[in-house]
């Protein structure tokens, strides 16, 4: 970070960080800055995302990259309102980073 905020040079210095969500039907479309070249999934399919609908209960949820985003859905929540990503104490199998290697950090889009 020092590299790239202090001194000027030009790499990436962080993981994904949470930008902003939009609620696309059932699904929740998840913009990042800090992208490092693209998200990419290490070790399989992405882990730890919950979402929820307007009651506030969060579910383990299904997420994909589409290009410089992620698509977070579940069946048991077709009117989502808010997701969170490996939001509890010490997660385990976290796995969205970015090219540059480095790992997101964890996030909540709701405000609760």
């Amino acid at each position: 970070m020092a590299l790239g905020r202090v001194y000027g040079k030009k790499v990436e210095y962080s993981g994904p960080l949470y930008q902003s969500m939009s609620v696309e039907s059932a699904t929740i479309r998840l913009k990042f800055s800090h992208r490092g070249g693209g998200l990419v999934s290490k070790g399989g399919p992405l882990k730890q995302f919950a979402i929820a609908g307007p009651d506030s209960r969060f579910v383990w949820a299904d997420a994909r990259i589409d290009r410089d985003t992620v698509i977070v859905s579940s069946a048991r929540v077709p009117n989502p309102v808010a997701v969170r990503y490996a939001w509890a104490t010490n997660p385990e199998g976290c796995n969205l980073y970015n090219k540059a290697g480095l790992p997101a950090s964890p996030f909540r889009t709701d405000v609760r």
